[in-house]
């Protein structure tokens, strides 16, 4: 049996969240105390989810980007490419994969995202709560 197109990219992709999440320090005192804000949160949705392919800073550098067909956009100027306003409605229909502008993200089944932003069979607040978040943190990295 001939293993699947999609195996290696997906286990790439794997990997490369793995090494991010167990390559992280691990939390001091400061970091503990940190206030939980919609962009705190996004973040480390933001790590979780999407630093595999846009890299940490979110410059498009991950270690998935080799097994990918297109490189993923440098996430920190959506704003300068969009006359200094950040795109928020743009955006979260991409992590809802709803829009594909470029078509970087392939189709909405995309192995990364699975169901985390998808309304389906979920609750549509918690969903639309962790989009925001995202958004939230997406719209914070932006470089003026």
């Amino acid at each position: 049996m001939r293993p699947s197109r999609l195996a290696l990219p997906v286990l790439i992709v794997a990997l490369g969240w793995c090494f991010l999440l167990f390559s992280q320090e691990k939390p001091n005192d400061e970091q503990a105390k940190r206030e939980i804000t919609p962009i705190t949160v996004g973040q480390e949705m933001f790590r979780a989810y999407c630093a595999s392919c846009h890299g940490l800073d979110g410059k498009g550098k991950g270690p998935a980007v080799p097994a990918l067909k297109m490189k993923p956009p440098d996430l920190t100027q959506l704003s300068k490419k969009n006359g200094r306003k950040f795109p928020d409605v743009l955006v979260a229909n991409v992590i809802r994969g709803q829009s594909f502008p470029n078509a970087a993200h392939g189709s909405g089944d995309m192995p990364v995202w699975g169901d985390a932003f998808r309304t389906a069979n979920r609750d549509e607040a918690m969903v639309t709560l962790k989009v925001n978040h995202l958004t939230a943190y997406i719209k914070s990295i932006q470089q003026r």
